[in-house]
């Protein structure tokens, strides 16, 4: 695989879990969460960190999680194991919330993550992610 081509997804469709996963024009992914019941929550750390294990590029994420009123305890535990990986200093992360109560989770979990790490920014809408996400990347070590 070229530095060019997009990393490959890695990911099947399962009803039965509140998220999806879609490749975005620039080669990051765009993780769109319905629910955040345990079977997602476990399903999503597998996925995140099966990623994180060839990051190889610096990559731009885009999470929305505007359909979620509450980030449980677990889901903040799941989101700091993942952020401690040294792969994230490869990715701007861009989440979109709806709710002061998850605005305030991702705040947290922003404020544990180690300085260096994954770059991240909430927003309330997709398009202010967006255009945050289009800056030019740097790597941030």
């Amino acid at each position: 695989m070229s530095i060019n081509e997009p990393k490959p997804l890695n990911w099947t469709p399962d009803p039965d879990v509140g998220f999806t996963v879609t490749r975005r024009t620039d080669g990051g992914m765009q993780i769109t969460f319905t629910d955040v019941k345990m079977s997602t929550l476990e399903h999503w750390r597998e996925f995140a960190l099966a990623h994180l294990i060839d990051s190889d590029r610096l990559t731009r994420n885009l999470y929305d999680l505007s359909r979620i009123e509450i980030l449980p305890e677990r889901a903040i535990q799941y989101a700091l194991e993942v952020n401690s990986d040294p792969s994230v200093r490869n990715i701007r992360l861009a989440v979109v919330v709806s709710s002061d109560q998850v605005r305030k989770a991702v705040q947290e979990i922003a404020a544990l993550t180690a300085p260096g790490g994954v770059e991240m920014a909430i927003f309330t809408s997709l398009t202010e992610a967006e255009t945050w996400l289009e800056r030019p990347l740097t790597n941030v070590v």
